[in-house]
């Protein structure tokens, strides 16, 4: 009996971190969003250049390339698969 108890507690808690992280993680992503779109404008006002390889991406999505340009942007970039997408239809 006892030992149901200390599980059920150890699941309780389990939970609440899992609660707790999973806020936590979702208050960043959208800090992380919110500086982005202030670096982006802050880029816009100085005219940062673009980064180099949005030419040949553009011109790979044009030849009808659009998978080899995700898979471009993923490898020079760094980006996740939705990340690069997305990074290739802002283009």
């Amino acid at each position: 009996m006892n030992e149901f108890i200390i599980i059920g507690g150890l699941v309780v808690i389990i939970f609440t971190l899992i609660a707790t992280f999973s806020g936590k993680l979702n208050s960043l992503e959208a800090r992380i969003k919110s500086l982005k779109c202030t670096l982006d404008q802050v880029a816009d006002q100085v005219n940062v250049p673009e980064h180099p390889i949005n030419e040949k991406l553009r011109e790979l999505v044009k030849g009808g390339k659009g998978v080899q340009a995700v898979k471009e942007a993923r490898q020079s970039l760094g980006l996740s698969l939705l990340e690069a997408k997305q990074y290739v239809d802002k283009l």
